[in-house]
C-alpha cells in the first residue's frame, strides 16, 4: 500500500483529527475572571481555571469538572470555564450537559467560533447532523478557511441528503484532503448526486487512482456503488475486501446492505452477523438484524436485535419504530405509540416516525391526533409503509469514534 493510501484505522485517527475538540486557553479565563477576592477567601478563578485546563488536557475529567464547575461559581461569566466545562460533558458523552454549558458558553462569549465548533460536534456525535449544520455553517461563513467546520459542515450536508451544498462544501478541501479515500468517495457521491459530473469524474479518477488495490479501497468503492444502486458491483468491491482482509470494519455490514437491497435476506443476515463478531459495540448491525428478521416475518428475534441496537444506542429511531410496527401487529396499540413517540422525541423531522405513530393512534380511536400525524407523513414524501423516500443508507465507517 502506498504511503498516501488510508486505512479504516487511520481512517479513525484521521476522523478524530478533523473532529478535534476545542477547549480554550488558561488566558481567556483570566480576560473574563474579575479575579476578586471575596470574604477573606484567596480564591482565584484563573489560577483555578489553569488547574482544570491542565486536568483536561491529561483526561482527569472529573478533577477539570471540579475546576471549572469552581470557576462558574466564582465568576458566572466566564465564558471559557462553561466552553471547557462542556468538553468534559462531552468527552463522558454527557450530551446534554455538554450542550447546555456549550450554549451558554456561547451566551457569554458569542465571537468565538470555537465554541460553535463544539456545539456542532455535540450534535455531530450523536447523529444529529441537520441540528449541527447552523453551528458549522456559522464558522465556514466567519472562517472559509477553517478545515475542520467545513469538512463536518460537508459532511452533514452529506447525511441530510443536500448533495449540491455538500460537494460545493468539500470541494475546496481538494489541495489538502484528495489523498484520503474516505474524502473523495463523499465527494463523488455529493457531486454524482449534484450532477456535477466534472466534479465527480475528477473524484472518481482520483479515488481510482489512490485504491492500488488496498482493501479499504474496495471498501469506498463498494459504497459508491451502493449508493447508486448498482448492488452487483458493490458486492464485487466488498468481496475483495473481505478477501484481503476479513477483519476489517464495516466491509461485512455494507454487504448486509446490499443483500437487503437485493432482497436476500438470508445472506444479508449473515453479513450483519459476521460484522457484530467484528464490532460488538456498533449498535446499527443490530439495528440492521431487527428490520432483516422483520422482513423474515421472525418477530421474536426482530425485536430482541432491536432491543441490542437500542441498549448500544438509545437514539436509534429505526429501532423505535421497528418495535412500534412489531408491537401494532400484535395489538399492543399502546406500546406501539410509546415507541413511536420516543422516535419523535429523538428526530421530529424524520416523518416515518410521525406515519407510525399515526397509525397508532388510529388504533387507539384517537382520530384527530392520528389525522394530524399522517398530515405530516404525508408532506415529506412518505410511501404507504411509513418509509421516507430518498434516504441514504446508513455509513458508519464514516462516523469515527473522536472522544
Amino acid at each position: 500500500m502506498s504511503s498516501t493510501q488510508i486505512t479504516s484505522r487511520a481512517f479513525v485517527l484521521f476522523l478524530a483529527t478533523i473532529t478535534a475538540l476545542v477547549f480554550l486557553p488558561a488566558r481567556a479565563a483570566a480576560q473574563s475572571a474579575t479575579q476578586r477576592e471575596s470574604s477573606g477567601a484567596k480564591a482565584n478563578p484563573a489560577e483555578i481555571f489553569q488547574h482544570g485546563q491542565e486536568a483536561l488536557r491529561h483526561g482527569q475529567l472529573d478533577v477539570a469538572e471540579r475546576d471549572f464547575r469552581l470557576v462558574t461559581q466564582l465568576d458566572p461569566q466566564s465564558g471559557a470555564a462553561y466552553s471547557n466545562l462542556g468538553v468534559v460533558y462531552m468527552r463522558r458523552k454527557q450530551w446534554d450537559k455538554a450542550l447546555k454549558a456549550l450554549q451558554r458558553a456561547e451566551h457569554l462569549m458569542p465571537g468565538v467560533g470555537g465554541i460553535r465548533l463544539n456545539i456542532g460536534l455535540a450534535f455531530y456525535r450523536q447523529n444529529e447532523f441537520v441540528r449541527a449544520i447552523p453551528a458549522f455553517e456559522s464558522v465556514v461563513r466567519e472562517q472559509p478557511g477553517q478545515a475542520q467546520a467545513r469538512y463536518l459542515l460537508g459532511l452533514c450536508y452529506f447525511f441530510a441528503s443536500r448533495w449540491a451544498d455538500a460537494a460545493n462544501t468539500l470541494e475546496p478541501l481538494w489541495a489538502e484532503h484528495s489523498n484520503q479515500v474516505p474524502y473523495l468517495y463523499v465527494l463523488s457521491n455529493a457531486a454524482h448526486r449534484a450532477g456535477k459530473k466534472e466534479l465527480d469524474e475528477r473524484a472518481v479518477t482520483q479515488l481510482t487512482r489512490m485504491g492500488n488495490d488496498s482493501p479499504e479501497y474496495h471498501l469506498f468503492a463498494g459504497k459508491y456503488h451502493l449508493n447508486l444502486d448498482q448492488y452487483d458491483l458493490a458486492l464485487a468491491d466488498f468481496e475483495a475486501a473481505a478477501k484481503a482482509d476479513p477483519k476489517l470494519p464495516f466491509v461485512h455490514f455494507n454487504m448486509g446492505i446490499a443483500y437487503v437491497k437485493k432482497q436476500e435476506y438470508a445472506a444479508a443476515k449473515d453479513e450483519f452477523m459476521k460484522d457484530a463478531a467484528i464490532e460488538p459495540d456498533l449498535a446499527l448491525n443490530y439495528d440492521q438484524l431487527g428490520s432483516v428478521y422483520w422482513l423474515m416475518q421472525d418477530d421474536a428475534n426482530a425485536e430482541k436485535s432491536y432491543r441490542e441496537a437500542l441498549r448500544r444506542d438509545p437514539r436509534l429511531v429505526d429501532s423505535r419504530l421497528g418495535l412500534a410496527k412489531i408491537y401494532e401487529k400484535q395489538g399492543k396499540h399502546a406500546a406501539a405509540l410509546a415507541e413511536a413517540e420516543a422516535a419523535v422525541k429523538v428526530d421530529p423531522e424524520r416523518t416515518d416516525a410521525h406515519y407510525v405513530r399515526g397509525q397508532a393512534l388510529l388504533h387507539m380511536g384517537r382520530k384527530d391526533e392520528a389525522r394530524k400525524e399522517m398530515q405530516l407523513a404525508a408532506k415529506a414524501g412518505t410511501d404507504s409503509e411509513g418509509h421516507k423516500e430518498g434516504r441514504p443508507v446508513p455509513s458508519p465507517e464514516l462516523l469515527g469514534d473522536s472522544q
